[in-house]
């Protein structure tokens, strides 16, 4: 993959806020059933396809660094964006992954940085 597309990434997050409104063990504002196993949150200042602040989830890796994005298809909201994972564990990713692919109106998929 491109690495300038991380680069700028990393620029972006680098340069905003990460504000966590929903932290784990959280429930979804709209949807009390849905607990939030990671913590989930957005990056102020940003825009993202849906109006919102970019949104992020923000794991408890040793490295808090941009390791993956999830590429979002919302049937409901009929959008799609992206989400960036930050200091994600591998398992932590597979909550997320599975997470956008719980439901046969949203479906995503993992995109992984490449280790350097």
């Amino acid at each position: 993959m491109n690495p300038d597309f991380w680069t700028a990434l990393d620029q972006l997050v680098n340069d905003s806020e990460i504000v966590i409104d929903r932290p784990k063990g959280s429930t979804h504002p709209k949807y009390p059933d849905f607990i939030y196993k990671v913590d989930y949150g957005y990056l102020n200042n940003t825009s993202s396809m849906d109006g919102q602040g970019i949104d992020v989830w923000v794991g408890t890796g040793e490295k808090q660094r941009i390791d993956a994005i999830m590429c979002i298809v919302d049937l409901m909201k009929r959008d799609s964006e992206i989400k960036i994972l930050i200091g994600c564990t591998e398992e932590e990713k597979e909550i997320i992954y599975g997470t956008h692919n719980e439901t046969e109106f949203m479906k995503g998929i993992l995109i992984s940085r490449d280790s350097e």
